[in-house]
């Protein structure tokens, strides 16, 4: 499948605070990493990129990008992402490999707003902007320059609110992140149960 809309799934950190990298933690038998990648081509974002660094991973049907650099946070990630993107990308979906419950709805509602128009749009979830994000390749560079640390986008989409088009996407699943173990099993508590994907 191709499509002028690609994925980008960070997945790069070491997970310090759940004591091992989230790339690799499985849940209902799939590593955070093939989740994540499954639930952007799923949503319709091809090709996708999958940014590792801290530990190597290779799910199916993904572009893997090896970040030298992840140790100074997620920026660098989301840096080298965009930057291998193919030039017939002309947008790209963000999404977090530690947010399992983040369903492929929320990525078909990000590409709809642009093919509507949007060229910044964000998921939200009650009101409140999350992610997935989706960001047109125009404010590429400006992202990239921004992108400093652990903020990643957010002080692109802060610096610019004029161009952001909330999108919400609370019925379609739930950005929790996993960075606890306790995180983790809550998490996997609401995978294995009905009704909470996508």
């Amino acid at each position: 499948m191709r499509s002028d809309v690609a994925g980008i799934l960070l997945a790069a950190g070491e997970g310090s605070r759940l004591g091992r990298p989230k790339a690799l933690v499985r849940i209902a038998g799939q590593s955070l990493a093939d989740r994540g990648v499954s639930m952007l081509r799923a949503g319709g974002a091809a090709p996708v990129v999958l940014v590792t660094g801290a530990a190597s991973a290779e799910p199916l049907g993904a572009l893997i990008v090896h970040n030298p650099g992840w140790r100074s946070g997620m920026g660098s990630s989301l840096a080298a992402g965009l930057s291998a993107l193919p030039d017939t990308a002309a947008a790209a979906v963000i999404a977090l490999a530690d947010q399992p419950l983040v369903g492929p709805e929320a990525v078909r509602r990000l590409i709809a707003a642009y093919r509507g128009g949007a060229s910044v749009a964000v998921a939200c979830y009650d009101g409140r902007p999350r992610n997935p994000v989706l960001i047109a390749r125009a404010h590429w560079p400006e992202v990239i320059e921004t992108s400093v640390g652990d903020t990643g986008a957010r002080a692109f989409l802060r610096a610019r609110p004029e161009l952001v088009t909330p999108v919400e996407c609370g019925d379609t699943g739930s950005p929790d992140d996993i960075d606890t173990p306790e995180d983790l099993a809550r998490v996997s508590r609401a995978v294995e149960s009905p009704g909470t994907q996508g």
